[in-house]
C-alpha cells in the first residue's frame, strides 16, 4: 500500500510543477538596460528584444532579465516546496 501511496504523491508533486510551469509562462518581465529592452516570461522565454542593437548592452540586458525571471520563478517554487511535505534529510 505504501507503493501506491508513494506514487499517488509523485502524481500530485508533477500537477503541482507543471501548474506552477504554465504560471511562470504567464509572467511577463521587462528589463530596459542602457538603452536595449528585453521582454522575457518566467519561464525564461525571450519574447522581444527591442532598443540598441549594440551586441554587448543586448546580452547585459538578458543577462539580467534571465537573473529577475529566476527570482520569480524561485519565488513561485517556494510555494510549491512548502508544500510537498518532503522529509527532511
Amino acid at each position: 500500500m505504501d507503493n501506491l501511496k508513494q506514487l499517488g504523491d509523485l502524481k500530485k508533486m508533477r500537477d503541482q510543477a507543471m501548474e506552477v510551469q504554465k504560471k511562470l509562462a504567464g509572467i511577463k518581465i521587462t528589463v530596459e538596460h542602457k538603452g536595449v529592452t528585453v521582454v522575457m516570461t518566467a519561464d525564461q522565454k525571450v519574447q522581444s528584444i527591442f532598443g540598441e542593437m549594440d551586441s554587448q548592452k543586448v546580452t547585459e540586458a538578458v543577462n539580467e532579465a534571465l537573473k529577475q525571471s529566476q527570482k520569480v520563478a524561485a519565488e513561485e517554487m517556494k510555494g510549491l516546496m512548502g508544500g510537498m511535505g518532503l522529509p527532511s534529510m
